[in-house]
Formats: C-alpha cells, structure tokens, sequence
C-alpha cells in the first residue's frame, strides 16, 4: 500500500501549497518526481499554480525545474520532427497514420504532453498495411531492434506491434501498432472502430489520432493491461490529464463508457477511474463512477489488485524496496502476461524467459512480416 507522506502525490493534487513547504519536503520531492519521470509534469503543475496565485515555488526548485521543463521542451520538439519524417516516410501508404500516446498529446497540444517525457514515438496502421509501413520505414533508416529469432517470432506472431524500431542515425525509437492489444490477449478491441472514429491533425495531414473515448481507453490499456509498472504512476497522470481535459465536454462521459464496451475495455475503465480518483483526486462524474462497479471484480480481487497497484504506484517505493513491492511488481508482471497471452503460450513464453533459453538462438534479422 502506499507509503506515509508521499510529497509527489500531495504536490500533483495541490500544486500551489508547495510554496510553503520547507527544504525537507522539497528534496523528498525532487526525489519521487525524478524516480517516477514525473519532474517536467511537477515542474508544470507546480510553477503553472504558484504563478496563478502569485507566489514562486522554493527557491530550492527551480534551478531542478528550468532544467526539467528545458528538457520537456527539446523532447516535444524531437518528436515534432520525429512526426514529419514518419509522414513523409508514410506517404506511400495513401491512408492517415494514427499517432499514438505521447505523440498524439504533443501533436494535438493536449494538456497531457505539459511536462511530459517521451522514449519512443508510437502510431499505429492498419494490420493490412503493417508490411508496407514497415518496408516503407526500413527504406527511410528505422531498423528492427529485436535481439534474437525468438524476440522476433515473439512480436509478429503474438504481439500487437512490429518489433521496436530505431533510426539508424537519429536513434529515435519507434513502436508500430496495428491495434490496441495482442492477438492473444483475452480482450479485444475493435480495430476498425479505431479507425473508423479516428480525427485529423488539422496542423499535421497526413496524420490522425484516437477520438477523445478511445484515446482515455488506449491510456487505460496501456497502464492497466501491461506487464510492466515501473511507468506506472507517469502513465496515471497522463490519464488524469485526459480526464480533466475532455471530461468537460458534453457526452464524453456517456460516449466513453459505451466505447468501453464496444472494446471490451469496461475493467481497464473501471481500475482507470478508481486509481485516478484514489490517488490524484480526478474529477469524475459520480454517475459513471457507479456505473463503471458493473465491470469490477470480486472484492478479494478487488482487495489485492488495491495492494498492487497502489503499492506499485508508491513514490517512495524506489528508495525503501520490500518483499511485499517485490511480490507485487511480480504478481503485476505475470498477471500482465496472463491477461494477454492464452494459459499454455504463457508458461512456454515465461520458460523460455526465465531460463534465458531465447538467447541461444540466432541473431534477428530486420525484415518485414511475411
């Protein structure tokens, strides 16, 4: 479960009262932001309401959050160029690539990308066009970065996305997506609806991103479907800036649970309004929270998922490591492999790993899927 006084937390939620906290509680601060790669969205939130109050935050801040906004600001630039040499790149498709995630923050101007770190771009095409997006990029210098044969059969049998990409001078790294979840995955999301309700960059086109509803599910979905958490607590602002932001339009909350069902994503949106609400005081309307309990799971579930998640999302859970954070970084790693892969494929797959018997097979050659 959560730490005592978690500074980061309190500092996201009220961001203005960190005008008075004294050189202690700025340092723990400094810390938990910088170990959740949350310092440009404190720096953000803070500076942004102290200034609105007329106040500055402590002196003992702002050298620490100059530097993290200087570094938001190149990245955002990056990834605008990033998504000029993909449209380019992509022409040849003939069909509008969706950006995806950060990208599509930072490309739509969303209040999600303030503040916000990026390592890598995401975007997603048709299952259709997944070979000739992908021959189309390795003519343009973004090469498979896939280590051995496994990780390469790994990504285009069962996954949902080509094995990451990098340009081979800039370095930037890229993931392609053809939809939201592997082809395993026990839930399935509706591609061409996807597609289907996508809107245009007016500033970009060429390129697209998820409609509102989709774009707060694909949040979810990430966070609360992956294997991984050590984003976990980044990836649940990013939610709650999407929440705040479109929530204030009409219908958005009706349009978003019926997205969620036309996706079978109804429990990633019920954990997403739990822990945005729980942690970060996200306003949501009491009618959807009710509603969203459909989807939820038996309490005892409901009761462990609180101790993992929770105690994955602790600030402080890099600088005081426990068995208990252990145990729940490794019941969400399997967990995320058991919600996207079929019981037998699973145990295979986590043998494989756990043995490091992946390694011993031949190199990965890049090249596009058959």
């Amino acid at each position: 479960m959560l730490s005592s006084r978690p500074e980061l937390l309190q500092a996201l939620r009220q961001p203005a009262e960190v005008a008075d906290w004294d050189e202690t509680r700025c340092t723990r601060l400094l810390h938990q932001a910088r170990a959740c790669s949350l310092l440009g969205r404190t720096a953000h939130a803070v500076t942004a309401a102290c200034s609105e109050a007329g106040r500055s935050p402590p002196r003992v801040l702002a050298g620490h959050f100059e530097s993290a906004l200087r570094l938001c600001r190149a990245q955002q630039a990056e990834v605008q160029r990033e998504a000029r040499f993909l449209r380019a790149a992509l022409q040849p498709l003939g069909t509008p690539v969706v950006m995806l995630k950060g990208a599509a923050y930072v490309l739509a101007g969303l209040p999600a990308a303030q503040g916000r770190l990026f390592s890598d771009v995401d975007l997603l095409v048709p299952k259709a066009m997944l070979a000739q997006a992908e021959s189309l990029l390795l003519l343009n210098g973004w090469m498979g970065t896939a280590q051995t044969a496994y990780d390469e059969r790994y990504y285009r049998e069962w996954m949902h996305e080509l094995p990451p990409m990098a340009h081979v001078h800039r370095r930037t790294t890229l993931d392609v997506h053809h939809t939201l979840l592997p082809e395993t995955a026990r839930l399935r999301p509706d591609a061409a609806a996807l597609f289907a309700a996508a809107q245009p960059l007016e500033e970009w086109p060429g390129l697209q991103i998820l409609c509102p509803a989709d774009m707060v599910l694909h949040s979810m979905t990430h966070l609360f479907m992956n294997d991984e958490t050590h984003h976990a607590l980044r990836d649940l602002c990013d939610l709650d800036a999407l929440l705040r932001h479109f929530g204030q339009r009409p219908g958005f909350w009706d349009g978003l649970a019926r997205r969620a069902v036309l996706h079978q994503l109804t429990r990633p949106l019920y954990y997403g309004l739990r822990y945005t609400q729980r942690l970060l005081g996200t306003p949501v309307p009491q009618a959807s929270t009710v509603a969203s309990l459909a989807a939820a799971p038996s309490r005892p579930v409901a009761a462990l998922m609180d101790r993992w998640w929770l105690t994955a999302m602790d600030p402080n859970a890099p600088f005081s490591p426990s068995a208990s954070r252990s145990l729940a970084n490794l019941a969400l790693y399997v967990r995320g492999h058991w919600l996207r892969m079929p019981a037998p494929l699973l145990a295979r797959h986590l043998t494989i790993k756990a043995l490091r018997l992946h390694e011993r097979g031949t190199q990965a050659s890049a090249g596009p899927v058959a």
